[in-house]
């Protein structure tokens, strides 16, 4: 072992036994650790200040601090072993008593107890209740201003046992250093407790801060939970309820009345209608209850993009035809990207039937996929009625509210929540750019796959 490494471990071993002294911090307050602490210093100055008078010839001062070492580890033994609080006015009083003993049997004003005598105020300050400390200040300088008067009017009570010069310089010189050595492991180790305690507060502080923070989280959670099934609610009671109703009142039109076939084909071009109308709607419901159920469960994989969307754009085409709008697409055959088929193919879907759904009759409609850098860039275009201003930050929110089509479409604000959340979990992106004079595109960006 080098001799660093043992200088670290005698090291820790002396905290440790001293933390075992003092008590630890889930078994004491800092207040009786502070108390074991200036006590264990008091003892061992006492076990000092002992024979060091008794040779010197200060048999009184070698009584006073026996005298303090008893009566400091006799309240020590109390509360640090048999928990009992330790005393505050006899620790205040036995400094009075001793200090007062001493300034007379130890040469007075020129003796070393005005030098001890603050320190041990100090130590007092420390162990007792702010509360006291007003009062033991007064008593303190009060008792120091009547010592030294009756020294002043009568010299003779005051004893000066250093018969030489040697003897007055050696007590004052060994009396300041140990003033200095108690002051300096008192309050370095109250500093340190409080710096520890005050670590422990700030780590709950900022525990409690994160807890806090995802309560709120989980509240703001639940909360968009309750709005989504308040969303869904009101679908399944309103939205989706009304076609069907249509489809159930066209098919007792046709079922009790005679019609021409003029009339007849006319219903049923409107039946046909409420029927994609209500598939649709049923379809966008299905899929983002899935969604919210089960979690996200993409699985994306390399795929040629035109073989995934042939079956979208050829319904996409049938829905423009029906409408008289013009549809156009290109996409490149070798254009392959990594995506989720099913998702992507829902996503498109949905961005076509909004796209026809806000074109005018006679308009256009466009689906193109170019490469952008890393990513494939699948954009739909129309030039139909565009999105309100007021609209375009919320547009792909649950909350949306559904929007009327060109030929009185109607649908239920699920379809570009779930454009988004699916182009999200297949680590892609959607934007879009729209203005009411000329249109909207919706861009949808995907990882260009290199291998397929």
């Amino acid at each position: 072992m080098s001799t660093f490494n043992f200088f670290d471990h005698y090291i820790e071993k002396i905290n440790s036994l001293w933390i075992k002294l003092i008590g630890n911090q889930s078994e004491f307050h800092l207040e009786n650790r502070i108390f074991h602490s200036i006590s264990l210093s008091i003892i061992c100055l006492a076990a000092i200040y002992i024979p060091y008078n008794f040779y010197a010839g200060l048999y009184i001062s070698s009584l006073s601090a026996l005298i303090v070492g008893f009566i400091y580890f006799y309240q020590y033994y109390n509360s640090r072993y048999l928990g009992k609080p330790h005393n505050d006015t006899l620790f205040a009083l036995t400094g009075l008593f001793i200090f007062g003993v001493n300034y007379f049997s130890n040469a007075g004003i020129n003796g070393s107890t005005d030098i001890i005598w603050p320190t041990y105020l100090l130590l007092l300050f420390a162990v007792s209740h702010y509360r006291h400390h007003i009062n033991w200040l007064i008593i303190y300088i009060a008792f120091f201003l009547i010592l030294h008067l009756i020294e002043f009017t009568y010299p003779n009570l005051v004893q000066n046992p250093f018969i030489t010069k040697n003897a007055h310089f050696t007590d004052r010189i060994t009396a300041i250093p140990l003033a200095i050595l108690v002051i300096y492991i008192s309050f370095n180790f109250i500093r340190r407790s409080y710096d520890k305690e005050r670590k422990l507060v700030l780590e709950k502080t900022l525990l409690l801060s994160k807890s806090n923070e995802q309560i709120l989280i989980q509240n703001e959670l639940l909360e968009k939970s309750n709005a989504d099934k308040s969303k869904l609610m009101s679908i399944i009671s309103h939205d989706l309820r009304s076609p069907l109703m249509n489809i159930q009142s066209y098919l007792i039109l046709l079922n009790e009345y005679e019609m021409d076939s003029k009339e007849r084909n006319q219903i049923e071009n409107t039946l046909l209608k409420s029927t994609e109308n209500a598939i649709d709607m049923l379809s966008n419901i299905l899929h983002w209850s899935k969604s919210q159920m089960e979690g996200p469960n993409a699985q994306p994989i390399p795929v040629n993009l035109k073989t995934v969307l042939l079956s979208t754009i050829e319904m996409g085409k049938i829905a423009a035809v029906k409408k008289e709008i013009i549809f156009n697409h290109k996409l490149c055959d070798e254009m392959n990207v990594i995506a989720d088929v099913d998702m992507l193919q829902l996503v498109i879907r949905n961005l076509l039937v909004n796209a026809i759904k806000f074109t005018p009759k006679g308009g256009q409609v466009d689906i193109i996929a170019e490469r952008s850098l890393n990513e494939c860039k699948i954009t739909v275009a129309d030039n139909g009625v565009g999105i309100p201003k007021e609209k375009q930050r919320s547009i792909f929110s649950i909350q949306t509210k559904p929007a009327y089509g060109t030929n009185k479409e109607v649908g239920v604000g699920l379809g570009l929540a779930l454009c988004k959340e699916y182009v999200d979990l297949q680590n892609g992106r959607i934007d879009f750019i729209s203005d009411e004079a000329t249109g909207t595109q919706f861009f949808v960006y995907l990882p260009i796959a290199t291998d397929i």
